[in-house]
Order: structure tokens, then sequence, then C-alpha cells
């Protein structure tokens, strides 16, 4: 609930001073009708039914009435958002081993054309919603941290890149993991997320995962030599700590403002910090570089695919949390299969498969006791400031 506009007023104020407390009032229970959540609501969905084991019989019947709580709404679009973000990564790895095969390799680049989408697509609609003025408060109360969030995912893209050019395939696999327990220790240091060993749980079974996919590309080959497996694994686990600190830095801005602009300042500032990294790394390589219908077409795919990961993430933040996000993206390696079937002619290895089911087992486990709702307060609203200024324009 907003604040109250202003003091009250006495029996001698004009019919236009009481028009103008009226809309004043209106507009607040309009804005805070959306974050009105019913109490009874809010528990039910909060609370997963108690496992009774006085009895096989009893044992059984609870377990099945747990099992039924799990598929709510929130939790099937939790895990289908999941599923989509995963597939996406699959797209931009596809493509951008495209662009490599065309003698594109331009990773600061290619990114910049992410950031710039956003930045074109969600701050005009932060500025109509912000209005001019209010937008621009917004950029000088709150752009700085805005500018850390947009810094350290620049900087975690270009470490992870580099990390794959110069250690081998088994180390950047395990390491990218790191960003896991990275995302879960942010998680509870802006939030104070409090984790059931469920959860643990889920995330060591997703894990377990990973391994068996790491283990198919052990035995069918996929490993490649280390170019310098020291300067690369330093890369990969920085890079990695990046992306868990972005995560939960965005997941705890997203709860508390909009998505709108939170995702547009992020494409903002890394337009500027990816456009000027790109003119320094790359500006030479950006001429040699082929340029031709091909390579502009798997960036244009690459871009669209990045983009909907950006968007579809804050969603999924809201919904379920970061680290959800996190071990949902360890499926992406089966789905990399499913494309080098029909694009690389790769024969599927059998631990593929099974390794898929596990991991969606422990995303399955991460929420078994604990639900979505507990993962972190949900209460998106515009900065004060400018809820402010939205008071005075009603007056």
């Amino acid at each position: 609930m907003f604040s109250d506009p202003g003091p009250s007023i006495d029996d001698r104020s004009t019919p236009r001073d009481t028009m103008s407390l009226d809309s004043k009032r209106d507009f607040e229970d309009a804005a805070s009708a959306h974050l009105v959540v019913d109490a009874s609501d809010l528990v039910r969905d909060s609370v997963r039914p108690p496992i009774d084991y006085s009895s096989p019989a009893a044992f059984t019947s609870s377990s099945w009435a747990r099992w039924k709580s799990l598929w709510t709404r929130r939790f099937i679009l939790s895990l289908l958002a999941g599923q989509v973000v995963s597939l996406c990564i699959t797209v931009t790895n596809v493509t951008t081993t495209e662009l490599v095969s065309r003698n594109w390799s331009l990773p600061t680049t290619q990114t910049w054309f992410l950031y710039c989408s956003l930045f074109l697509v969600y701050t005009p609609y932060t500025m109509y919603k912000y209005g001019l003025k209010g937008w621009g408060q917004m950029v000088y109360r709150d752009g700085w941290k805005y500018f850390i969030l947009a810094c350290c995912d620049v900087e975690g893209n270009f470490l992870v890149v580099k990390a794959y050019n110069y250690t081998d395939l088994l180390s950047c696999m395990l390491l990218d993991a790191w960003a896991i327990p990275v995302c879960l220790f942010f998680c509870w240091v802006y939030m104070r997320t409090k984790y059931h060993w469920t959860q643990l749980l889920g995330i060591l079974v997703c894990v377990g995962g990973l391994g068996m996919l790491v283990s198919s590309d052990m035995l069918t080959d996929k490993n490649y030599p280390a170019l310098s497996k020291g300067k690369g694994d330093a890369f990969m686990i920085v890079g990695a700590t990046l992306y868990g600190f972005t995560n939960a830095t965005e997941e705890f801005f997203v709860r508390r403002s909009p998505l709108y602009e939170v995702v547009g300042q992020l494409g903002m500032w890394g337009t500027l910090i990816n456009g000027i990294q790109a003119a320094s790394l790359e500006h030479v390589a950006m001429t040699t570089a082929s340029w031709n219908g091909a390579t502009i077409g798997f960036l244009v795919a690459y871009t669209a695919a990045m983009f909907t990961l950006y968007t579809v993430a804050p969603l999924l933040y809201r919904m379920a949390s970061s680290p959800f996000y996190n071990i949902s993206l360890l499926t992406s390696d089966f789905y990399g299969l499913i494309f080098g079937l029909f694009l690389f002619h790769y024969s599927p290895y059998w631990l593929y498969f099974p390794a898929f089911g596990v991991v969606v087992i422990g995303l399955i486990v991460y929420f078994w006791h604990a639900t979505p709702e507990e993962q972190g307060k949900l209460e998106p609203k515009a900065p004060a400031y400018i809820r402010r200024m939205h008071l005075d324009d009603q007056a």
C-alpha cells in the first residue's frame, strides 16, 4: 500500500481539492490491488501436505498427496520455463559453432547485439511507464546498481567464452556448475532464503545427471586437449562466479522492481560496456570476419535465442528462483545432442537419455518439500519517487 498522499483537509476544502484527494486514493488503490494476496491462498499454496510415517498405507497416501501438491500451475510453468531457457542456451551454442566455422569469431561483438536489442525493446517501454522525467530519475538514482549488474554479466559471458578457448571440455562442463553454489549463497545474502535439505538433495541429483552427461562425452571421445588448462580453469571459475552473482542479483531486483525496468537497464548499460570492450578488443577482427547472408542469419538466430532467454529468465526467477534456473540449464547438453543428431550427424550414446531423466527428477525433488512461493518475497513495484511523481500528476 502506498503512503498517504498528504495531510487531511478540513471542512473548508473546496470540491476540487476533495476530488484531487479522491483521485490520489483511487490511484493508490489501483496500484496496490496488484500486490494484495489473499492470506488463505498464500498459506494453502506455500505448505506441502505432511508425510505420515505411522503405517505403510498412511505413508503411501500421504506421499501421493505430496506428489499431487507439487503440480501447481506455478510449478508446471517454472518447469517449462526452465526447459525453454535450456533450449535457448543450446541454440546459442549451435549458432556460435556455426559462426566460428564460417570464419566469424567475435564473441564480444556477438553479445553486443543482444544487449542492444534488450535496450531498444525495454527502455522505451520503461520511459512510457515512468515518463521521461521519471526514467531519468531512475537512471540517476538507481543506475549505479544496474551498471554493476551489467558489468558482471558482460564480463561473465566474456570469461566463459575465453575459458573454452584455453581449457578442455571436461573442465568447462564441471566448473560451469560452480555458478549453482555461488547463486545459492548470494540468494541467502539478499533474501535470507531458507533451504530445506531436499532442495540441496535435488541440486545433487541434478549435478549427478551432469556427471552422467560428462561421462557420456568422455566415453564418446568428445573432449579436446587444453591449450592452457590453468588459465582456462581460472577464467571458467571467475566467469561462473559472476554468473551466479548476476543470477541472484537479478532475481533480487525483479522481485522488487518491474521486469521492464531491470531488463531495460541491463540492456542499456550492457550495450555501453560491451560496445567499448568490443571496439577495444575486436576492432581488427571485425574487418577480417566474413560478413555474408549465412553469418548474419546465424547472428540473428543467436540474438533471438538470447533475447528470449533474458526475457524468460527473470520470469523464472519470480515463479521459482535463480538456483532453480541454474539447475534447469543442466539439461542443455541433452538438447545439444538432439540438434547434433540432425545438424552434425552425432551418434547418440545411451547414457544421455537417463542423464536427462535424472536432471528432471532433481528439478522435481528441489520442490518436493519447499514451494516456489517460499523462495522469496514478491513485491514488484515502481520506485517510491516514481509513485510520488504519479500521485502529483494525478493531483
